[in-house]
């Protein structure tokens, strides 16, 4: 992971981190429209794992929240051309005794199988623990959703259970797995992004 270097694109200034293929920066009012629009496309992909309120209200509450101590957020875009190609969010950061957050992450169609969300939430997890020297990330993942399973456990997450019942989506509470991993079980260089 590196810090991302000045080029000519106004959105690259905006690099938190850059990666071999992708680069984090936080979402700005500017990007209402592609957000929207990337979110619109990828409807049937999210339809039964992210809630999916479209609107430049729920994009201006997107930003509100990010705006939160406890919550960072975080657009994956393409290196190539700046295009969006996910987003991944730290959220409920605690402080204190644990030293933790809950990750989310959700890609965009037609980018996705394609690394690229791999290779964001490596940069977001080495953000997180060597940067705001968090212990602990956890990610809850339906149990059907087993294209992301074999993502978190490609990037060394360990299962630890169901919760039952955990998030309300679409009308309907659902069981989540958790799956975490430790600052000390992080090695991102034996990772495959790709």
């Amino acid at each position: 992971m590196s810090r991302s270097r000045n080029t000519k694109s106004p959105k690259r200034k905006r690099a938190l981190y850059t990666g071999k293929r992708v680069y984090l920066r936080r979402p700005a009012p500017g990007d209402c429209e592609e957000f929207l629009s990337a979110m619109r496309a990828s409807r049937s992909l999210h339809s039964n794992f992210v809630f999916q309120r479209i609107t430049p209200d729920y994009y201006a509450q997107l930003l509100r929240r990010g705006r939160q101590q406890n919550c960072e957020r975080h657009f994956v875009c393409r290196n190539d051309d700046d295009v969006i190609v996910g987003q991944v969010n730290l959220n409920e950061i605690v402080r204190g005794f644990t030293q933790s957050a809950y990750i989310g992450y959700y890609g965009f169609e037609p980018h996705t199988r394609q690394g690229y969300m791999a290779e964001g939430i490596t940069l977001v997890i080495s953000r997180a623990f060597h940067q705001l020297k968090l212990h602990r990330v956890e990610a809850g993942i339906q149990p059907n959703n087993s294209r992301s399973i074999a993502l978190v456990k490609r990037l060394g997450f360990r299962y630890e259970g169901t919760a039952t019942r955990l998030i309300k989506l679409g009308g309907r509470w659902r069981d989540h797995q958790r799956w975490a991993i430790l600052a000390e079980e992080w090695h991102p260089s034996t990772i495959n992004t790709k």
